[in-house]
């Protein structure tokens, strides 16, 4: 066939339109966590519908097909942009434009019910509109899967070629080290001191802005913002991130913030020639976490960049009751069996990760009424953690991903730090000084190194392939756990 590079223009020209208008819909959601007046949530929902309504009428747009037949790539980057709309096109096909905007109508009004019920500690306000998310999410997912597995179509949203299987066998072969890890530190006789004090929320904002201009934040194209759930949102010229204050815990807002940065330096580092295409974003939801695990956890919570943050609480909060360098660093670091995914700490989170997986698979499998949720989180949490749910917000309502119809987002969060434990490998052969940058507050480096080699990328590569290709070997859970074992045993002395 010969190559019309008339039909790939007019397919770039029609998709930047696309991607353009996914980008106001997604500051619509940005402006509904963040600044919109409460009483609007009824508006917003119509207002998200309407956008969804008209993505989908061009993202399912028969031109789009015709297309799709006649060009033909001329280079790499042709390739995966037709890759990524070849995709595209057909799993939009395959969803009634009515489902798409019922969904959309749905999940902006289940988001404003699901932030009262958590706020009220309140279950029953949000199961009857969780059912009806679910509901149209496993009718989505009936339309994708064809007769497949369910949770696997809904998977593949956000994590494209992982399954359900091949997530789970990972996870079986994380849990027992896991488990072991975890009794080893919380019955070590060395127990790291634990940060007491109040730390007012104008401060913490304060250091929250410096700890991401250490990570090479660009304030041109990005700001932060409260929100009840941290997030980052938008890409190209324009990713912001929240936080949140809690004022006898500022680890919270700080790590939350690192974290957030890691997604939004990941989506301002992509190449700007990929801006308003498909490649223009993170490839997936799994790469995209490798990125905000790494900048929180390998780096923003290692022994070098503690050191400067204990610097710097010093000058900026009295009476936190931490002696030195070390113990704080022990004290960032601390093990204990908390209820709150986004505060735990690392041994645990894998765990909190697998218990959301096994519940939401079967929620979409019709193996777990909604009804039920409650008390299979409350016993599944007791036995993994050992410790008793006090209040549903502590629990099954923690979380904003079920009421925005996030099915199949979770399992990408172990995955990301799964590919973080590998990047972290490279990363400190590559730039063997590292430590010594992050020991003056500075992760300029290590934030360079990341970007050349895997975030300049954006939706290239197909997403093991990026990261193989920035780690120079295929990704594993080996490292991520030969690195959790080693700091902590350390840590707590054992």
């Amino acid at each position: 066939m010969t190559v019309n590079n008339t039909a790939y223009a007019d397919l770039m020209a029609f998709q930047r339109e696309t991607e353009a208008l996914g980008q106001v819909a997604g500051r619509l959601g940005w402006d509904q966590e963040t600044m919109m007046p409460r009483g609007a949530a009824e508006q917003r929902s119509e207002e998200m519908s309407a956008m969804e309504g008209v993505l989908h009428t061009r993202r399912t747009d028969p031109r789009i097909a015709d297309w799709l037949a006649q060009a033909e790539a001329v280079d790499a980057v042709a390739a995966a942009n037709l890759r990524h709309i070849t995709r595209s096109y057909q799993r939009a096909t395959k969803v009634p434009g009515a489902l798409a905007q019922a969904l959309a109508r749905v999940t902006s009004r289940a988001q404003g019910i699901w932030a009262e019920a958590r706020a009220r500690d309140d279950v029953a306000a949000f199961l009857p509109t969780l059912a009806e998310v679910i509901r149209l999410r496993r009718e989505e997912a009936q339309c994708l899967a064809q007769g497949g597995d369910l949770y696997d179509a809904l998977i593949d949203d956000y994590e494209p070629g992982a399954t359900a299987e091949t997530l789970g066998r990972m996870f079986d072969a994380m849990r027992p080290r896991l488990v072991a890890l975890r009794s080893a530190v919380l019955g070590a006789s060395h127990q790291p001191a634990k940060l007491e004090g109040h730390f007012g929320q104008e401060a913490q904002m304060r250091m929250a802005r410096d700890l991401a201009s250490a990570f090479a934040y660009d304030w041109e194209r990005g700001r932060l913002d409260l929100a009840v759930h941290p997030f980052s949102s938008g890409s190209g010229d324009d990713a912001r991130i929240t936080t949140r204050v809690v004022e006898s815990d500022p680890f919270n807002c700080f790590y939350s913030t690192i974290h957030e940065v890691g997604h939004a330096c990941y989506e301002l580092g992509i190449d700007p020639d990929y801006r308003l295409t498909p490649l223009g974003a993170g490839v997936s939801m799994g790469v995209h976490e490798s990125q905000s695990r790494i900048y929180e956890n390998q780096l923003g919570r290692g022994r070098a960049f503690t050191g400067w943050m204990f610097d710097q609480m010093k000058g900026r909060f009295d009476g936190f009751g931490i002696p030195d360098a070390d113990a704080f660093y022990g004290a960032v670091n601390r093990v204990q069996s908390g209820f709150i995914r986004t505060e735990a700490d690392e041994v645990h989170y894998n765990l909190h990760v697998m218990l959301r997986f096994d519940l939401e698979r079967a929620l979409i499998r019709g193996d777990l009424a909604v009804g039920d949720l409650e008390a299979a989180w409350n016993d599944r949490f007791a036995a993994d953690f050992g410790v008793t749910v006090d209040r549903p917000s502590q629990g099954m309502l923690q979380d904003v991903h079920w009421s925005v119809g996030l099915f199949g987002y979770f399992p990408t969060y172990t995955l990301g730090n799964v590919y973080a434990g590998c990047l972290n490998v490279a990363l400190r052969k590559a730039v063997p000084d590292v430590d010594d940058h992050l020991a003056r507050g500075d992760a300029r480096p290590a934030t360079a190194w990341l970007r050349e080699n895997l975030q300049r990328h954006g939706g290239l590569y197909k997403p093991r392939e990026v990261v193989a290709l920035a780690c120079g070997f295929e990704p594993s859970e080996g490292p991520l756990l030969d690195y959790l074992e080693a700091k902590f045993k350390a840590i707590y002395r054992l």
